[in-house]
Parts: structure tokens; sequence; C-alpha cells
């Protein structure tokens, strides 16, 4: 008669230890159809990609987005370009053979707009001569999900500021705009959106220009990259040109040296629409105070080094 023998509780472990000893392997349970058949989909999408896994920073309009592209963009091996608004880059079909060509070979205008983007891209930081593509555009915090479908490796770098702060800059900058407010919560609901839904690293616009040296150390670390003096003294630099649409263009980013960040409105004068924003980011609390630059959306002090 043969009785079922019973193993102990810990027999895989055991198992995997003595046959690791002795022929450095290990047995490991065969993945699910459906975790075969979504790494089979990431594996080709990746195929169609000239730039594997670049890196965005998204944010809103005025946050320092520019500054910090320049920071990085003067590191030898980081390509950080001017705004290439990939949003409003796409692609049409004019007639239907040549919807039915790209069809039979398995494209869509979705999927040619991001053959397209890829290419883009892929030209700057061959241009460039560098190995890391650093991109920077506002708009993008609106395409956070097409573009970790487009490029699936890709690193998103959540660039934050007080939004009452941001709504005066962009209110500086454009003195007779009547939508400053309604305009940035628009971007910054989207960018929290981002960052609920997806992975990265957090900076913030304050932190930046109080110690720039400590915040692109963390994004370098970030990036798998050595960090670099250089980065803090982005106007010894060729960044391109300051201009309307490319970027900011105002005086303080023209001066090529950090500019210590304003402080930031008194509580009761911040918009009652901004005051959920500025919670969820950790620049106010409950109680409608402001808080510390310092301190993130659940309250937790954060080093300025990282």
């Amino acid at each position: 008669m043969n009785l079922p023998v019973k193993l102990p509780e810990d027999w895989k472990g055991s198992v995997n230890t003595a046959l690791t000893r002795a022929t450095g392997y290990q047995l490991t349970k065969a993945e699910g159809a459906h975790a075969q058949r979504r790494r089979r989909r990431r594996r080709k999408a990746s195929s169609d990609r000239l730039v594997e896994s670049p890196a965005f920073i998204l944010s809103t309009l005025r946050s320092g987005s520019t500054l910090l592209r320049v920071l990085l963009n003067s590191h030898s091996q980081i390509h950080a370009p001017q705004e290439l608004h990939l949003r409003a880059v796409d692609v049409r079909l004019k007639n239907k053979w040549a919807v039915r060509a790209m069809k039979e070979i398995r494209l869509d205008n979705e999927k040619l707009e991001y053959l397209l983007w890829d290419r883009i891209l892929h030209r700057e930081l061959s241009n460039s001569g560098k190995r890391q593509l650093v991109n920077k555009t506002p708009s993008d915090v609106f395409i956070a999900d097409r573009i970790k479908e487009c490029w699936p490796d890709s690193q998103f770098i959540f660039l934050l500021r007080h939004p009452a702060a941001i709504v005066r800059s962009r209110q500086n900058l454009r003195p007779k705009s009547k939508d400053s407010v309604e305009t940035i919560l628009r971007y910054g609901e989207a960018l929290e959106r981002a960052r609920q839904h997806h992975t990265g690293l957090t900076v913030r616009y304050e932190d930046v220009t109080n110690n720039p040296e400590a915040q692109t150390r963390r994004i370098c670390d970030f990036l798998d990259l050595q960090w670099e003096p250089g980065m803090t003294d982005y106007g010894q630099h060729n960044h391109g040109r300051y201009k309307a649409g490319l970027g900011d263009w105002a005086g303080k980013i023209k001066t090529g040296q950090v500019q210590p960040a304003q402080p930031p409105p008194p509580a009761h004068e911040i918009p009652a629409e901004l005051r959920p924003l500025c919670m969820a980011w950790g620049y106010m609390a409950a109680d409608g105070g402001n808080l510390p630059a310092a301190q993130n959306a659940l309250g937790q002090v954060q080093p300025t080094s990282g």
C-alpha cells in the first residue's frame, strides 16, 4: 500500500536551495497565458521604438519646467530639447487606400502617431550625441497614458509648484488673462491624475531653486546617471532659444543662474478652487494654513537631498 508522502511546508525553498548550490539554477512557476501575452505586447511595442526609455517632465504651465530642462540639458549625457508639443503632432490618412494599406501592415492612426513621435525624439537624441532624452512640454500631462502606451519603459519626473504661485506667475506674464485659475487648475488636475496612475519621481520647483545640486542629484540617480557639477551652472551651456512656444522666455531664465523662488501667497489669498490641489501636493494643511514646501501630500517631510 502506497501512502501519500507529506512534504514539509518549505520543501520548495529547500529544493531550490540545493539546486542553486549544485547548478546555479532555480525552479520558478511558469507564467500564465495572460502574463505571457502582456509581455509579448510590451516586447513588440519596444521593438518598434528607436528611443526605448525616454524620460518626461510632467508639469503645469509656469512651474519651472524650463529651468529644470536647462539644468538637465547641462549634463553631458542628457539631452532635454525645447518643447516639442507631441500632443499636437498627429497623423491623418487622407483616403481609403491609405487606410487599407496601413491596416494590412497593422498600423492605425494612433500607431502611426507613435512611430512619428518616436522618430522625432530619436532625431533629437541622435543629433545631440547624448544617451538619455528628457522631454518637457506642459501639455504632456494630458497624454501621460498615451506616452506610457507609446514607450512602455518611459520614466516620469513630476514637477510640482505651489498652485497659487503658478497662477501668480502666469498672471504676471499675461496680465490681461482672465482664466489663469481655471487653466492652471485644469493642468494641475491632469498632473495629479498622472501622479496617481503612474510611478515616477516627484520634484518641487521650490526645492530646485533652493538647492539645485541636491535635486539634480536626485534626478540623476533616478535616471541612473552620474551627477555632474556643471549642471547647476546652466548659463555656460547652449540650450537653444528662449522663445514663446518653446518654453519660458521671461527675463529670469535668461540670466543663466538659478533664481530663488518667491514665497507663496498667504493662505487667505489662495482661490478656493485651488485649495484641494494645494492640499494634495502638500502645500496647504487641512485647516487651510500653508505648509512648508518640503512636505508631500501625505504630510511627511521630504529631505531636499533626496
